[in-house]
């Protein structure tokens, strides 16, 4: 069982930044894609990037390429995504990922991952 916590969410304002963090409890953390999603009220839970086992491939949604990078450090099992130039948009509750050992392919959805956060909140305001 993989243990995900989130942290670094909170209220900002528009054309701000966030920095979120994600712990896992694994040891096997650095065979594992990564991703991070957001559900806002009413919505469905959607993509934001994701990143590769080693860290050197990395994947957005197109809302937020350019604005969003996720890093890993698997020496810590830790997972960030460094949020810049925010949006009201892109208030929602934030969700790390981790996929099953060695899966490679649709990362952009939310069956491809195993495990999940509690997720951590953002909110942007206007």
């Amino acid at each position: 069982q993989v243990q995900l916590v989130e942290s670094g969410g909170g209220l900002v304002q528009a054309g701000g930044s966030l920095r979120l963090s994600c712990a896992a409890s694994d040891r096997t953390f650095s065979n594992r894609f990564m991703g991070w999603f957001r559900q806002a009220p009413g919505k469905e839970r959607e993509f934001v990037a994701a990143i590769s086992w080693s860290g050197g491939r990395t994947y957005y949604a197109d809302s937020v390429k350019g604005r969003f990078t996720i890093s890993r450090d698997n020496a810590k099992n830790t997972v960030d995504l460094q949020m810049n130039s925010l949006k009201p948009e892109d208030t929602a509750v934030y969700y790390c990922a981790a996929a099953p050992r060695y899966y490679s392919g649709n990362y952009y959805s939310k069956t491809f991952y195993e495990y999940w956060g509690q997720g951590t909140q953002v909110t942007v305001s206007s």
